[in-house]
């Protein structure tokens, strides 16, 4: 755990080697917040997210400031998803016309370019070749404006196609080796892959059109052909390191053999136009995972990884030694994001911490913030104990993911500052 006190806030600013933008983050306390590069809270919305997403003016009718979130604070199981506007107002929302007359959204949601919006949700229903028993399936649909699904999916109905045997899913359904709780696949990530060099230089894996997901639990990471619903490249579950001590390894030479994932979120092809593109960039959390949950390595700590996905080789490699630290000092066991700058520094979000950093490609953190924003406690001592309740209990400045937001996606005139913040020397700084 960090130190019952510390500093919140920018800690750490060197403008010069920094990518400047706004960043947006969930807040916990039902708040969507924008912050600039001094931490300045310049903007908040009154709705939060899991998690919050600012759309692309040019997916919105060139409108700016515009946000996806929650209209509930069900993070597991939110029924309804909205669009807010810059001032608030919903301007969109979408729930009672899912299956069931619930969206059941969760971890992730997406604007598209055509207008329509994907939403990764929650929905449970029976398969007989499983169980004579509801499961709690996971669904990504695409949604018109005017409410209607035109396109889904689901993750049980192709759980051989992402490498779940028989035998996985006599495992998945045991109550003794795993909690349900995040769906039967806990798939915790949906991106379309975007424009992408793999598809102009005629592999169709990668058509713009295809997603990416993967699954917290199940440590595999696959592309979904958006056509046929197919899956068409998939890594994991099963890496030779799961059963090789051998072959474990966390850090090594670059490019190395993707070895293993854990508990991994954020799996994403990283866009045209910034370093390493076509790359998928990974939040590989390095917690527990598996059916059942086990941790994979000797040390619990996090790595952020980027992968070509053709030679499947790490090709780069963030983590705490990166930066001159012992590398159980970054660890998030669950959540978390990643996202590449334009400059091709790293923009990081360690959740369980409230932080959010930028790495230089050599490990540099150039820019850190610690989120001010405590609230809690909530959970009564006496009411059942959930993960949900155990999750808000106590004082929590945690956030799900961090987006970095261009100067011209919100209206002109937004406040911001760039003042450099020099970090003290740690040996010497002292309260009181």
């Amino acid at each position: 755990m960090p130190p019952s006190v510390f500093p919140t806030g920018v800690t750490i600013y060197n403008p010069k080697k920094t990518y400047n933008s706004f960043i947006l983050f969930d807040g916990r306390d039902g708040k969507a917040q924008l912050i600039d590069m001094e931490g300045n809270t310049v903007h908040t919305w009154p709705y939060s997210g899991w998690p919050v997403e600012m759309i692309d003016p040019a997916d919105a009718d060139g409108k700016k400031g515009h946000v996806l979130g929650q209209k509930e604070p069900n993070p597991f199981a939110n029924e309804t998803v909205i669009e807010l506007d810059w001032d608030g107002n919903i301007v969109w929302e979408w729930g009672n016309q899912a299956p069931g007359g619930k969206a059941g959204q969760d971890h992730d949601l997406a604007r598209l370019p055509n207008g329509n919006t994907l939403v990764l949700g929650y929905y449970s229903r029976v398969v007989l070749e499983i169980s004579d028993e509801p499961v709690r399936d996971q669904n990504i649909y695409e949604i018109s404006p005017d409410g209607k699904i035109v396109w889904q999916w689901s993750a049980v109905d192709h759980r051989e196609q992402l490498g779940i045997s028989e035998k996985d899913v006599s495992l998945l359904l045991d109550p003794k080796v795993r909690n349900r709780r995040t769906g039967l696949l806990a798939l915790n990530n949906m991106h379309p892959l975007g424009p992408n060099k793999w598809y102009r230089e005629g592999d169709s894996r990668f058509h713009p059109d295809n997603l990416i997901i993967d699954s917290r639990d199940g440590n595999f990471i696959a592309i979904i052909e958006k056509a046929s619903g197919n899956v068409v490249w998939l890594s994991g579950p099963n890496y030779p390191s799961s059963q090789d001590m051998s072959k474990r390894t966390f850090v090594g030479k670059i490019p190395r053999p993707l070895d293993q994932t854990a508990g991994q979120h954020d799996a994403h092809l990283i866009p045209d136009g910034y370093p390493g593109a076509g790359n998928i960039l990974l939040f590989d959390n390095g917690g527990y995972s598996g059916w059942p949950p086990v941790y994979h390595f000797l040390w619990q700590a996090t790595r952020i990884l980027e992968i070509d996905p053709i030679t499947r080789d790490i090709v780069w490699q963030y983590d705490a030694s990166s930066s001159g630290e012992q590398v159980w000092t970054f660890f998030s066991y669950f959540m978390g994001g990643v996202r590449r700058l334009p400059n091709g520094n790293t923009l990081i979000c360690e959740t369980i911490h409230g932080r959010i950093f930028q790495v230089t490609p050599e490990g540099e953190i150039v820019w850190e913030y610690i989120n001010p924003n405590f609230v809690g406690p909530e959970a009564d001592d006496d009411e059942d104990v959930n993960l949900v309740t155990w999750m808000f209990k106590g004082k929590r400045n945690w956030m799900y993911r961090a987006q970095p937001i261009p100067y011209d996606w919100v209206p002109e005139g937004t406040p911001r500052s760039e003042n450099g913040v020099v970090p003290p020397e740690l040996s010497t700084y002292k309260v009181g």
